[in-house]
């Protein structure tokens, strides 16, 4: 077949499967929309409110399908707008490939209109990326940068293409795509693998600590008999949510910044910590000098980069998470600590999550968002207190399910990656919890769930203020709350319903169980408003620069 190179795109495209593509069209990339035009039966584009939203839905797509997310922008601004949502991508290690168009080969590196270099741009935030100048090598440029996007860690990959190109034929081949497998286990090193049985074997206070890369991996499964066969607590990242069920009894809760007392008193008291997909951050090992210091580290991860990284390590095993604990399991004997579990549920009675239960809070909304959907919904989440509430109070039982920005932390991540969601798992109910301010970035993708009929459940948590950087002025900053508060005339409900949304606005308990439960019924694009008071908090916390093992809460405030 004799191609433009705009058609090679969607005949790639369709090749890979993608039913779903996210973008704004402009001049540079209008050949390949022209394209996308006669191939709408096949390829769904879902235009939304800006690039920024592009990308994150394209993301939150791929979080939740485990397929590659694709995202369309023009030259200049277009493709810049996608670079904070390729950054979020990459921080988490999600398969994205973005697809930007440029002026013409011969206009680039002249300042011309809407010329920019996406490709130097993302260099730093993208697995990998081209500029692809030849139309006779675009197809196979396209198929390197999914494989590239999938194979090993994920990550986003960029396809800048000039408009020429788009325009110009070559011949193009179809090619059957075969799916991308896991790292090969013969990759695996057994001598790695039979030191981290031995050492399991010797533990007397084992901890597992689960992390993102068990839910990419799939390994879920896998994870629960290798927990059963160690018999040990576990606690999670928040990029590892629902790889291991938050309902299990041996599940202690988050760990970290704003882990619970039991995770970070276990972790920091562990002989053996079990790390399993997880890198490290700076939010979960608070001090690192004093991190998990009365323990060895077993660290089980797919990229030999995080190995040594930021925390020292004792040994590990490199290799995709799915066939390192297959091989664990068979050599592993089964293992018991009763005293150290019984020590652990001691810890869990003595130090449970609490919250003040006679008014509309954060985690009230969160909890009883669990409760009318049985913990089987998507939930995605802007970044804040409503992020940590998010993942301390609702159980995820089951990977994919909690989408959020980790690495990057991006406010107004939520809402588009939401659409993604839901374009990508149609029959699972989706729900964005957002914070005022979080909200205010990127709140007009409401038009898009409305233009598009996406029925996703917008939760506005609303304490008229940046509530987490509130948090911090408040207790580490003598209350100087500079540029924190939101006192302003926004009306989220009069707003949602000016872009043709349901808007609801809840004060009391009673207020938002029957709110939400109208939204569930209506499978529309719905906002509820939820207001809170302006100083509740996170708690526990870990100041910066302290040990886990100093965490602290409401209750040793007042104490002290």
């Amino acid at each position: 077949m004799h191609l433009t190179g705009a058609e090679i795109v969607i005949e790639c495209l369709k090749e890979q499967g993608v039913d779903t593509v996210f973008g704004y069209p402009g001049g540079a990339i209008l050949n390949v929309y022209d394209a996308l035009y006669k191939h709408s039966d096949e390829i769904r584009h879902i235009l939304t409110s800006h690039e920024q939203g592009a990308a994150h839905a394209a993301d939150g797509y791929a979080r939740a399908t485990g397929k590659v997310g694709v995202c369309f922008a023009t030259s200049g601004p277009g493709a810049t707008n996608l670079v904070t949502g390729i950054a979020t991508a990459y921080m988490d290690s999600i398969p994205v490939v973005a697809i930007t168009c440029n002026v013409g080969v011969s206009l680039l590196g002249k300042d011309s209109f809407q010329e920019i270099d996406i490709a130097g741009i993302t260099m730093p935030i993208t697995k990998h990326n081209y500029i692809v100048k030849d139309v006779s090598k675009l197809a196979e440029t396209i198929r390197k940068a999914f494989r590239i996007a999938q194979t090993g860690r994920p990550g986003p990959v960029l396809i800048d293409i000039p408009k020429d190109v788009t325009g110009n034929k070559t011949e193009y081949k179809p090619v059957k795509i075969e799916p991308v497998l896991p790292m090969d286990p013969q990759d695996i090193c057994q001598k790695d693998v039979d030191t981290a049985v031995a050492m399991i074997s010797k533990a007397k206070r084992p901890y597992i600590f689960v992390g993102g890369g068990a839910v990419l991996s799939g390994a879920s499964g896998e994870l629960m008999e290798f927990v059963n066969k160690v018999d040990a607590p576990v606690t999670d990242s928040l990029m590892g949510k629902g790889a291991f069920p938050g309902t299990d009894s041996r599940y202690t809760g988050m760990l970290g910044m704003h882990g619970t007392k039991t995770s970070n008193y276990g972790v920091s008291e562990c002989d053996l910590l079990i790390v399993i997909g997880a890198r490290f951050s700076d939010r979960v090992t608070g001090n690192t000098k004093k991190f998990a210091k009365n323990a060895k580290i077993l660290q089980f991860d797919i990229d030999a980069a995080e190995m040594n990284k930021n925390v020292l390590i004792t040994d590990g095993v490199v290799g995709d998470l799915k066939e390192v604990l297959k091989r664990v399991n068979e050599k592993l004997e089964q293992q018991s600590h009763p005293d150290w579990m019984k020590k652990i549920q001691e810890y869990k009675e003595k130090y449970p999550l609490t919250y003040h239960t006679d008014v509309l809070t954060g985690p009230f909304v969160v909890e009883e968002i669990y409760k009318q959907t049985n913990g089987d919904a998507i939930i995605v989440t802007e970044v804040g207190q409503h992020q940590m509430w998010a993942a301390q109070f609702y159980q995820y039982t089951n990977p994919r399910t909690f989408l959020t920005s980790g690495g990057l932390g991006t406010m107004g991540y939520g809402l588009g990656a939401s659409l993604g969601a839901k374009m990508g798992c149609p029959d699972k109910l989706v729900v964005n919890i957002a914070g005022d301010g979080c909200f205010r970035m990127n709140m007009n993708e409401i038009a898009t769930a409305v233009r598009h009929q996406i029925p996703v459940i917008q939760v506005v948590i609303n304490n008229h203020v940046l509530g987490m950087v509130r948090q911090w002025q408040n207790l580490f900053y003598e209350q100087r709350y500079s540029a924190t508060v939101l006192n302003d005339a926004v009306d989220f409900v009069k707003l949602a319903e000016a872009m043709g949304a349901k808007g609801i606005r809840v004060t009391t308990q009673e207020e938002f169980k029957e709110a939400f439960a109208e939204a569930v019924k209506m499978n529309a694009p719905v906002v509820i408003d939820c207001q809170i008071d302006s100083d509740d908090k996170v708690w526990p916390m870990v100041a910066p620069g302290a040990a886990i093992s100093e965490a602290f809460d409401e209750n040793d405030i007042s104490h002290s």
